[in-house]
């Protein structure tokens, strides 16, 4: 019975210090933030745009085949 209470109260007391240094570390970050975008314009092809290709969509909806030759 001894034993087992002796590994019981071990595994709470490393949990709580486990707990007290995350706490504490979240508490006293002073890390620069994570920079999700950029403050410059990207060039307009940069983010996969295209340019529109020589046999667009007809108002119709049907799309025409591109020729192979």
């Amino acid at each position: 019975m001894k034993h087992e209470l002796l590994v019981l109260r071990s595994l709470l007391v490393a949990s709580l210090l486990v707990c007290g240094l995350i706490l504490g570390n979240m508490l006293t970050y002073k890390g620069a933030p994570v920079q999700l975008a950029h403050a410059a314009q990207p060039a307009p092809n940069a983010l996969g745009m295209v340019t529109a290709p020589a046999c667009a969509l007809p108002p119709d909806g049907i799309v025409c085949p591109l020729s192979a030759s």
